[in-house]
């Protein structure tokens, strides 16, 4: 069976995914793009930038890595779709242009249907009210046997991680203190105990970790 991976989820020392106050114009909220400047500095983001540890896992699989050909539908939330609000503007296509990084059926977990949307490239965004367990089984029968990717935000892949569907888990936890927004770990006591945990430091101070589910 195809796996569900997330790959560069990054979360502050405090746990955070993502800040307080997030809007059209701060999609992070207070948090800004503190939980991703470890990125921009990479050959991955930019000409000239670092290779090394960062570099490496930045192109593992990420939603704006290259177009991985293991992975075939994508899953988010909506509040990675788009600002506060965003369901009550028809013209809204997400925050990436008209050509998005997917390239795959990309799947929006929402109380706020409405119709697909077929981007540039290959992306087309499915709007659905469904549980984990519901949404992966759509999503995987996009995916025509290959994996599926979790995207974000911290609720969603919160939500996954309690429901037991998560298989392959990278974060990346940055040494910032945002004290607000929406944590990750909340309610995974002893998630560790179903994994086995492989944490990487890099000389940008951020550390990788990557949770691989026990066999068994």
């Amino acid at each position: 069976m195809s796996l569900v991976r997330v790959h560069n989820f990054s979360i502050s020392l405090d746990g955070f995914g993502t800040g307080e106050g997030q809007s059209s114009e701060a999609h992070f909220g207070h948090a800004g793009q503190r939980l991703h400047e470890w990125m921009f500095g990479t050959r991955f983001w930019q000409a000239g930038g670092s290779g090394g540890v960062d570099d490496a896992f930045a192109r593992q699989r990420g939603p704006l890595a290259e177009r991985d050909p293991a992975i075939g539908a994508e899953i988010m939330g909506a509040g990675m779709f788009g600002h506060p609000g965003w369901h009550e503007d028809p013209e809204w296509k997400g925050a990436w242009g008209a050509n998005p990084p997917y390239h795959i059926p990309v799947y929006v977990l929402t109380r706020h249907t409405r119709p697909s949307i077929e981007m540039e490239g290959g992306t087309t965004f499915h709007f659905i009210d469904a549980s984990p367990a519901e949404a992966l089984k759509t999503a995987r029968d996009a995916a025509g046997g290959l994996d599926v990717r979790l995207s974000g935000g911290p609720t969603v892949i919160r939500d996954f991680l309690a429901a037991g569907l998560v298989d392959h888990l990278h974060i990346v936890v940055v040494p910032i203190l945002l004290g607000r927004g929406i944590r990750l770990w909340e309610g995974l006591e002893g998630l560790e105990e179903h994994y086995q945990v492989e944490a990487t430091s890099s000389p940008s101070g951020v550390t990788h970790v990557t949770f691989i589910r026990s066999a068994g």
